[in-house]
Formats: C-alpha cells, sequence, structure tokens
C-alpha cells in the first residue's frame, strides 16, 4: 500500500541561496491551511487522553485516512505521544494523491497535537501481520522520520508487556517530537533569512 511514491506536488522550491534559513515549528494552523490548499479537510477530535484524527477530500464526504493514538504519562512526569494506527483508504489513489503524502499530513496533526501538550516523543509499532506488508510499514515510517528501537516477535517477557500494549507483533520505532516538525517544516511553511542573526565577531 505504501509504494506510491509520488508525492503530494507543494510550491516549487525557491532558488538556492548562499544565505542561511532558518526552519521554524509549524503550527496547528498552518498545518491545516496547507492541508486545505491541498484539497484535503482534516479534523481532530479528543476524548480525554484519546484523539482521532480523519482526513476527508474537499467535499468532505468520502474519508480517506485516519489516525488514532492516545498521550500517555511517562516517567518523571513527562508525556508520551503514543500512535496506535494510522489508515489510509483506496479511496486516496482516486484523488491522485500518494498515501505517503496524506500520512506525513494526518501524522503532522497528531505531532503537533503532542508537542501542544508537553510530549516529546512519538512512539508506534509498525504491525507485522504478514513479511511483506511489514516491510512496507517499516519503510514508511522510517521515511516520515521514525527510528526502529526494538522488534518485538514475543521472544522475551518485556516483548509480552509489548504486545499486551500495542496488540501485536512488530517493529517499535520512535521520534524526537521536535526534530519530526522540523524535518516537515519546509512542507507547512518557508524557511527565514537567517542573515540578520549571523555570528558577530
Amino acid at each position: 500500500m505504501f509504494l506510491n511514491s509520488n508525492l503530494i506536488s507543494f510550491s516549487p522550491t525557491p532558488p538556492k541561496s548562499t544565505a542561511k534559513t532558518c526552519l521554524e515549528i509549524p503550527t496547528m494552523s498552518e498545518i491545516m491551511a496547507v492541508s486545505k490548499s491541498q484539497g484535503l479537510r482534516i479534523q481532530l477530535r479528543t476524548f480525554g487522553p484519546f484523539f482521532k484524527i480523519n482526513a476527508t477530500g474537499e467535499k468532505g464526504d468520502v474519508e480517506v485516512g485516519r489516525a488514532e493514538g492516545v498521550i500517555r504519562p511517562w516517567f518523571g512526569g513527562e508525556k508520551i505521544l503514543h500512535l496506535d494506527s494510522m489508515r489510509m483508504n483506496r479511496a486516496t489513489l482516486d484523488m491522485d494523491r500518494s498515501l505517503f503524502g496524506l500520512g506525513l499530513f494526518l501524522g503532522a496533526v497528531a505531532v503537533r497535537y503532542g508537542f501542544d501538550l508537553g510530549c516529546k516523543q512519538a512512539q508506534l509499532l509498525a504491525i507485522n501481520d504478514s513479511p511483506l506488508y511489514h516491510s512496507k510499514l517499516v519503510r514508511f515510517y522510517s521515511r516520515m522520520g521514525f527510528k526502529v528501537v526494538h522488534e518485538v516477535d514475543g521472544s522475551s517477557i518485556g516483548d509480552l508487556v509489548h504486545m499486551l500494549v500495542w496488540g501485536g507483533r512488530g517493529t517499535r520505532m520512535d521520534a524526537d517530537i521536535q526534530h519530526l516538525l522540523v524535518k516537515w517544516s519546509k512542507m507547512f511553511k518557508p524557511p527565514h533569512d537567517c542573515s540578520l542573526y549571523s555570528e558577530k565577531s
């Protein structure tokens, strides 16, 4: 499902400049605005610590993707963005969109939501239902910026805990939330000229 490599088209890349650029973290309103400009209507719903993100076409009558998760408390009073699932429907193909592009929009809304609530890390499990599908998922999330931290295969007691939390076997992957937002910032807002912030002699 995730092999389509045609990204959603964005504004042309500006000419390269010798001036340094600053990439700022995109706001939720900026992410939503760019989504709308690309013909997507994205809605975020929350239920206590749980959240659900739905993406539909411009008319809002056909769901093309969704993401679900929960904000979990962590050690030292920190919070973790726990991404339970991300699904893209085949209607996406009829809209001439890439699944990766749609996944990036859903992921950006989820990650920005976690950032606004004080989360520093995002966690997910690339479920291993079949070897082929699993490898596609790992590549998909790696391309988004997640890194492999553990293979959950049921061979240890620790894996049993992971399986209870995530509901199956697969590849545990983590990402630094601020790093993701900076990585994706060029998709949602233009970089700023940093020439005014050059080092003083």
